[in-house]
């Protein structure tokens, strides 16, 4: 199961709502993100819930409960806590921070998702994979190098191609007024989907939905 989410992202004010930043984006406009205590540790910001409180939570902000209104069961494999970690290497050495966690708390690559921003996928394009190739995203090949392996669970944002070749300027340049609002809607999708994957034994059984899902215009 999943243990360790990392928000990749740059450091700073200058980066907030940046494309490149979108993770640590979604990770403010969680629902619950106002429960979440952080704190300074490996190279960046940690914070640790239970599944429990997970799905608490999750049926608290109606992300997801049973048809009755109770919260969704948790799976009996379940770990005792969930880490959510926001690096602060800035993009190009989220590695060093994820690698601290992962070997402080003895997980495997199995154990990881990384949450970043996509240049393959559309805006409104929301996917969950596993494994595959890096798409020349720095903060991607700095996880496999420290993990030696690319086998770990990712969720991505599409954010597009800019038509220009300016690939470093794009993604560093913040996200319209509109495109905010079109990624709430998408951050409304993506809540849903964090949760189902934290709280599933299989996470594999989501690819079939959320591989590559258009959830907003």
């Amino acid at each position: 199961m999943i243990q360790l989410v990392a928000f990749l992202g740059n450091y700073g004010k200058e980066y907030e709502k940046t494309r490149h930043n979108v993770a640590w984006f979604f990770e403010d406009s969680l629902p619950f993100a106002g429960k979440l205590s952080w704190q300074r540790k490996f190279k960046g910001q940690i914070a640790s819930i239970t599944p429990q409180e997970l799905s608490e939570w999750a049926c608290d902000c109606k992300i997801c409960s049973k048809k009755d209104g109770t919260p969704v069961l948790v799976p009996e494999q379940s770990p005792e806590h969930i880490y959510f970690l926001k690096p602060e290497t800035y993009m190009n050495l989220s590695g060093e921070s994820i690698i601290e966690a992962v070997n402080f708390y003895k997980l495997k690559p199995e154990n990881v998702l990384v949450i970043h921003d996509e240049l393959e996928l559309l805006p409104g394009f929301l996917s969950f994979k596993w494994s595959g190739g890096l798409g020349g995203h720095n903060g991607l090949r700095s996880t496999k190098a420290v993990l030696n392996t690319a086998d770990f669970w990712r969720l991505r944002f599409g954010i597009g191609r800019p038509e220009h070749p300016d690939i470093a300027g794009y993604v560093l340049s913040r996200f319209t007024k509109e495109e905010q609002e079109r990624l709430l809607n998408v951050f409304a999708q993506a809540d849903l989907l964090l949760v189902k994957a934290l709280l599933s034994p299989d996470p594999s059984k989501l690819i079939q939905e959320w591989g590559k899902k258009k959830v907003s215009e």
